[in-house]
């Protein structure tokens, strides 16, 4: 994959994994907040101040997610984001990761 393959794909990937949370904030099921500053994705949890980051990393051509669990790494496996270690997908993952900082269930898709 080009580099400008890659940033356009985790550009829109960045691009959707905030809009998916801004819906379940307005929605009134999660009270995230979410900044964006270039390739960096910051997910705040304002009930406990608790943070998600999500970056491009077009050097190695990787997503990295940063939660309280530790730090994943996402390669682009097909059309999916694909952890390098366990095999998880990225919205699932995340799902479970934003579950576990809220303290309520939440779904990325």
């Amino acid at each position: 994959m080009s580099e400008s393959e890659f940033l356009a794909l985790a550009e829109a990937t960045l691009t959707a994994i905030e809009a998916a949370l801004d819906r379940l904030n307005d929605e009134d099921v999660l009270d995230v907040e979410c900044s964006r500053s270039g390739n960096v994705l910051e997910i705040e949890f304002i009930d406990n101040g608790s943070k998600i980051i999500v970056n491009s990393q077009a050097p190695m051509q990787q997503l990295w997610v940063a939660a309280k669990a530790g730090g994943f790494h996402y390669n682009r496996v097909g059309a999916q984001w694909i952890d390098s270690r366990d095999g998880s997908e990225l919205f699932a993952a995340l799902s479970g990761l934003a579950s576990a900082q809220a303290g309520v269930a939440v779904t990325l898709a």
